[in-house]
Parts: C-alpha cells; sequence; structure tokens
C-alpha cells in the first residue's frame, strides 16, 4: 500500500508517527469520528476528520507497511492506539513514552475548558 492511497484522516494520524519519532513518542492515540479545524501557520485552516473508512485504512497500511517502520494497532469500541515497534516488538518501558493525544473528542473537551476559564501552560 502506497502513501498515495491513504485517506486524508489516515495521513493526519500516520504524520504524527513520523513526526514525533524524532521526540521518542512512540504511541498516537485517536478517536474515530474526531474532527476538528486546525489554523497552519499561514493563518489558513484545515480540518482533520478521522472516520471508520480511515481507521480500515490505517488498519491497511500498518499490516502491509512497505516503508520499514512496523506498528500494532489496538482498538477499544472508538479509541485506538498505533505504537510504532521497536525492533519490530513493543518496547518494554512503553509507560515513559509520550501519547499524542490531540486526535480524541475528550481532548478537545479539555482543551476547550482549559480555554475557558483561563488556564495556561507554562
Amino acid at each position: 500500500m502506497e502513501w498515495t492511497d491513504l485517506t486524508e484522516g489516515a495521513k493526519a494520524v500516520l504524520e504524527q508517527t513520523r513526526n514525533l519519532k524524532n521526540d521518542h513518542i512512540q504511541i498516537v492515540e485517536f478517536e474515530i469520528g474526531f474532527e476538528q479545524q486546525f489554523e497552519s501557520g499561514d493563518g489558513s485552516t484545515y480540518t482533520v476528520s478521522i472516520q471508520e473508512e480511515d481507521y480500515q485504512n490505517l488498519k491497511k497500511f500498518t499490516q502491509e507497511n512497505e516503508y520499514g517502520d512496523k506498528y500494532h494497532m489496538a482498538r477499544n469500541k472508538n479509541i485506538v492506539k498505533i505504537i510504532l515497534l521497536e525492533n519490530g516488538k513493543i518496547p518494554d518501558n512503553l509507560s515513559e513514552f509520550p501519547v499524542f493525544r490531540q486526535y480524541k473528542k475528550d481532548a478537545l473537551i479539555k482543551e476547550e475548558h482549559e480555554n475557558e476559564v483561563g488556564i495556561t501552560e507554562e
């Protein structure tokens, strides 16, 4: 399966594993049904939408990946985790790795709540 065969939602998820691998983040967690508009650096907006079709696309890609990286994918209801494997296996110390969770509805709700009450991270 080629990169160009992927749906847009599947590409958004896999971009996180590519971008964050350099930061030692091994896990991307997302929710099927997630949709949000993001602003890019130049002021334009784009939408990330991850639907069932994207999940099926990701499942196929992670099983047939031709780019060398190996993945483990697990689903519990609508929450899916993709783990980037080291040497073909799940790392022993997986709990030490940060998880990318911005593609989940509860992450959106938390962010909106923090914005409403004026909580800022420093």
